[in-house]
């Protein structure tokens, strides 16, 4: 039976790679022969033109978010620019919540009224 291919992203090069699945081996970019990150069968790779959303998914994958399927369908709401990410991580440094779940969050609370 032949294994499904994930994803794996190189960010310096902004390119994208699907492969089969296998902890075993570390994957390198063929371009610049640094590790792939595994990013998950769900994802879908930006633009290579496109500097602004590879940022968003650099700040994405260094919080630890990845692209995997759940048993419902994708992987769940990702921000997808750059102001999105600002305000989910300005609501996780204030509400002292994870970044990485901060990230995933479909709407940013309201900030609680002062008194």
């Amino acid at each position: 039976m032949a294994h499904a291919k994930t994803s794996y992203v190189c960010l310096p090069c902004r390119a994208a790679y699907k492969q089969p699945y296998g902890r075993d081996r570390q994957r390198v970019c063929p371009r610049c022969a640094r590790a792939l990150i595994h990013v998950g069968s769900a994802f879908a790779a930006p633009r290579r033109r496109d500097t602004a959303a590879w940022r968003t998914l650099s700040v994405l994958l260094h919080a630890g978010v990845r692209f995997h399927k759940s048993c419902c369908g994708g992987p769940g709401y990702r921000p997808r620019t750059l102001s999105e990410v600002r305000e989910r991580m300005t609501y996780a440094r204030r509400s002292g919540e994870p970044f990485a779940q901060a990230l995933e969050r479909y709407e940013v609370p309201s900030a609680p009224p002062r008194h």
